[in-house]
């Protein structure tokens, strides 16, 4: 049975307490949230080195590290060197985005490297497999891309991302729409251009039972995604994205009453005056799904800095409700992103996730700040390490540029809490 389904029968699973026991929360709790659909476990019953992790209402924000080969750069070596980096930084899961070289290989061995949950995007194996075989994507049949599906389930994928709101309503509204950036998602342009050739449904929509018999069978989470998502802050919120998110919704309902758990992917490219509207909206009309966002990025001019405006819009989305992030790298929009740009952009988005959680209320989260004050006030430096997000790069910066004195070298010996501190009569710890 899928966690959904032990939920439902008011069973608390070993995936529900482990959940629980990371959280710091009463495993009845997460047994709720997994009923009502609001708390989703990826937890495919084929990754067998899976350490649970809990995506939704109640629970910490959770980061997500895009890697994965393109038909330019990277091998299977430099994204596991990815996934370590990845997860030495604190992702909570990772996704494959592979085009290049061997799709199932890197995936698979992806797989067997992370502790953590694994999502993909099928279609890229579909797709890419009928431009080898046939010359194009368009010549893609349906059960090519179940059988990717399938496939990716099989090898113990805990999400997939799957594009079935792209619809020919949805298509034909973005004719009317009139967008600057058209559409920006990889896995939705291959999806609208295999429609609009064939002239046919979308087979993700048309066939949505299919889809949910297999991510019934191994327990994978379906994430819904935005294919029509604004790729700029001009195509934000517009019909486009609204009509594709309100076919989402029937989804949704559709999938929990299969018994199969899933989320929601939300934009994009938005305006910060906009973000809580759209998090808002997708609460609404999805069920309280838990929601995974790319960024949000909020301004178009950043790049080479784009995991700053993630983390500005991540912050805001996590704070209005979403649950899960999806990292931004320096590299976004330019390149494909190098060790050090995973490691930046994971850092990033935890830290607009811990933002947001002090806000939410979540336990330990504003305890942990309360910490690093009270470990700056008595100079603490060992404490202060510990305690931050990085406490890596804490210590490289500190042993390069260390001060003679308690006190960092920002201020030496005029750091204004010592000085405070020795005329109030207060005690600091020395180095």
């Amino acid at each position: 049975m899928t966690q959904l389904e032990i939920a439902r029968q008011g069973k608390i699973s070993p995936r529900m307490e482990a959940v629980a026991k990371v959280e710091g929360l009463d495993a009845e709790f997460i047994r709720q949230g997994v009923a009502k659909g609001t708390i989703v476990i990826p937890a495919n019953i084929n990754h067998l080195n899976l350490v649970a992790c809990g995506v939704g209402a109640g629970l910490s924000t959770k980061v997500n590290a895009n890697i994965g080969t393109s038909s330019d750069f990277g091998d299977m070596s430099t994204e596991l060197e990815k996934v370590r980096v990845a997860l030495a930084a604190g992702a909570d899961t990772i996704m494959d985005l592979s085009t290049g070289g061997d799709i199932p290989a890197i995936r698979r061995a992806i797989i067997a490297a992370s502790p953590r949950p694994i999502g993909t995007v099928p279609i890229y194996q579909a797709g890419i497999g009928a431009i080898q075989r046939h010359g194009a994507i368009v010549k893609m049949t349906p059960d090519d891309l179940f059988a990717a599906i399938e496939d990716n389930a099989r090898d113990g994928t805990d999400f997939v991302t799957v594009h079935c709101g792209v619809t020919l309503s949805a298509i034909a509204r973005l004719k009317k729409q009139g967008r600057v950036t058209d559409v920006v998602s990889r896995g939705g342009a291959f999806m609208v251009g295999w429609m609009l050739h064939n002239e046919c449904e979308n087979p993700l929509y048309e066939q949505y039972d299919r889809l949910l018999d297999i991510a019934r069978e191994f327990d994978v989470t379906l994430s819904l995604g935005d294919g029509m998502r604004p790729g700029s802050l001009a195509d934000a919120t517009d019909r486009t994205q609204i009509e594709e998110l309100l076919t989402l919704g029937e989804l949704v309902q559709r999938a929990q009453e299969a018994g199969v758990q899933v989320m929601v992917e939300g934009p994009g490219h938005i305006p910060l005056d906009q973000i809580e509207t759209n998090v808002r909206l997708q609460k609404a009309i999805c069920k309280g799904a838990p929601f995974y966002v790319l960024g949000p990025l909020v301004t178009d001019i950043a790049a080479g800095y784009d995991h700053i405006t993630g983390a500005i819009g991540g912050a805001i989305a996590a704070m209005a409700g979403a649950d899960f992030l999806c990292y931004v790298t320096p590299s976004e929009h330019i390149a494909i992103p190098d060790v050090k740009d995973v490691r930046e952009g994971v850092i990033a988005s935890r830290i607009a996730a811990h933002a947001a959680d002090i806000v939410k209320g979540v336990k330990g989260a504003a305890e942990r700040d309360r910490a690093m004050a009270v470990a700056r006030k008595r100079l603490d430096w060992a404490e202060q390490s510990r305690l931050s997000l990085d406490p890596e790069h804490f210590e490289q910066v500190r042993r390069a540029r260390s001060s003679t004195g308690s006190a960092c070298s920002m201020c030496g010996q005029y750091c204004a809490m010592e000085l405070v501190a020795k005329y109030l009569g207060v005690k600091t710890a020395k180095c």
